[in-house]
């Protein structure tokens, strides 16, 4: 067996073995670059850690310590009180408030499990409150995050445009952004259609509980509703696979899970929360151009100066960096650098560009990446797989652009399945009484997406040669 194929077979190993055992990937990448790297190719721990991406280390520790800030000194929970009432009560907009301040969130450097961590309570405690269907809020919070996560200032974001320009490909950072965003719009408004949406037009909560358009109580059957539609109020057994256990175990988990209702929503603005507002405003004036500012650096400096204000809510930000992903990540990364200098990728992408058929080959590339997603983290498959492609994309027979944002899509809208860390956080913060139902919901829907996405994204990306 090639040293080629025996780096590619421990990175799948590397999947499987996180896929279904508690053991985190991120510190599988590391000891495999280690073990792998001083035994096979005898490298030195200085040439093993000269793969390590202190880049990307400093933008996710930087931008997840500024929104724990931010979640934790209430600016988070104000920015959902003032676009729930700029709706005006309309129960129908609520799901869309949630998907707007979640890919809001993302959009400005949150990584997306960080924001669904964030955001996935509270919208639970509405949908709770309003009697919208777990699923609806779940997948509209996941569709919000994954629209604004490939935005420039995104990890996800910053992953791709990265591997793009390191590897000298043509790449458009905007394109990206806005095919990420518009199909995961739509994807919102079928969700909105399939899972109960209709259910909601007409009703209102004007501060006198939920009326429908004739103003008569729409609150009558809540109980039934809320009890999983049996009436009776019982409480099902709790399955033996616990979901909340299940997200646990996932790569991130920024916020605690809690089964009670929301807490009372934060309506005014505090000089901490005016501070943090700034500061969000500062970041998104001073990474893009012509400033073009470091994201990580500047997302420490304003958290920093955000503490300077606040000394004891900031207090415990720093341990709700999510530093479960920022170790995946850089694991993977790590990894994958180490296939760099062997070969691995130019070996790999040769393989696929000699197939003989390039379409053929950019839909297999896709489902792969959809299928890996499904079960693990899409920020460490954006990391592998793309890099993977690069040798098949440089041969110039499918449109790189077109192919990257196919791949981006593909692999990220596949992370409503609930073995996905976003699908997870959704299940866990789902009412207890539901949460097998839920679970059952995401899995069908999720690798529906699995299927579906890849051969979408390939016919609207691929086949008409973006690029």
């Amino acid at each position: 067996m090639s040293l080629e194929l025996a780096s590619i077979l421990v990175l799948v190993a590397l999947f499987v073995i996180a896929t279904f055992v508690s053991v985190h990937m991120g510190a599988l990448a590391l000891m495999a670059t280690f073990l792998f790297g001083t035994l096979a190719l005898g490298e030195d721990a200085d040439t093993l850690l000269s793969g390590f991406p202190a880049d990307l280390f400093l933008i996710l520790v930087g931008v997840t310590y500024l929104f724990a800030l931010a979640k934790d000194n209430g600016t988070v929970d104000w920015l959902v009180h003032v676009l729930v009432k700029a709706v005006g009560g309309r129960i129908a907009l609520i799901p869309w408030v949630f998907f707007v301040v979640t890919a809001l969130l993302s959009g400005f450097g949150s990584v997306v499990p960080a924001a669904i961590a964030i955001i996935a309570p509270i919208g639970m405690g509405f949908a709770r409150r309003y009697d919208i269907r777990p699923l609806l809020m779940g997948l509209m919070i996941i569709n919000g995050a994954t629209a604004g996560g490939f935005s420039p200032l995104s990890i996800f974001g910053t992953i791709t445009n990265q591997v793009v320009e390191r590897n000298d490909l043509p790449g458009s950072p905007v394109l990206l952004f806005l095919a990420s965003f518009v199909f995961n719009f739509l994807l919102g408004l079928i969700c909105f259609f399939l899972f109960g949406g209709r259910d909601l037009l007409g009703k209102r909560d004007l501060g006198h509980g939920l009326e429908d358009v004739h103003g008569t109580d729409a609150d009558a059957d809540d109980g039934a509703r809320d009890s999983g539609g049996t009436g009776s109020g019982a409480q099902p057994k709790i399955p033996r696979n616990d979901p909340q256990r299940r997200a646990a175990r996932r790569s991130v988990q920024t916020t605690m899970v809690k089964d009670d209702d929301i807490d009372e929503p934060v309506t005014t603005l505090d000089r901490n929360r005016i501070v943090t507002l700034i500061g969000l405003i500062v970041l998104a004036v001073m990474v893009v151009p012509p400033l073009n500012q470091d994201v990580g650096f500047t997302a420490i400096c304003i958290a920093v100066i955000i503490s300077f204000f606040s000394p004891k809510v900031s207090k415990g930000a720093v341990s709700k960096i999510a530093w479960p992903t920022v170790l995946l990540i850089c694991g993977i990364v790590t990894y994958v650098e180490l296939m760099e200098r062997l070969g691995t990728i130019d070996w790999l992408g040769n393989l696929v560009a000699g197939m003989g058929a390039p379409l053929f080959a950019a839909l297999l590339i896709c489902f792969i990446g959809a299928v890996v997603s499904a079960f693990a983290s899409t920020t460490g498959i954006l990391g592998a797989l793309i890099p993977l492609a690069v040798p098949f994309l440089l041969t110039g027979t499918i449109g790189e652009i077109g192919m990257i944002i196919a791949l981006a899509i593909s692999s990220s809208v596949v992370d409503s399945s609930p073995f996905s860390t976003s699908g997870a956080l959704v299940v866990a913060n789902s009412p207890e009484e539901q949460r097998d139902q839920v679970f059952k919901q995401l899995m069908r829907w999720g690798f529906s997406m699995v299927l579906i996405a890849p051969i979408v994204t390939w016919l609207i990306f691929v086949v008409p040669g973006w690029g």
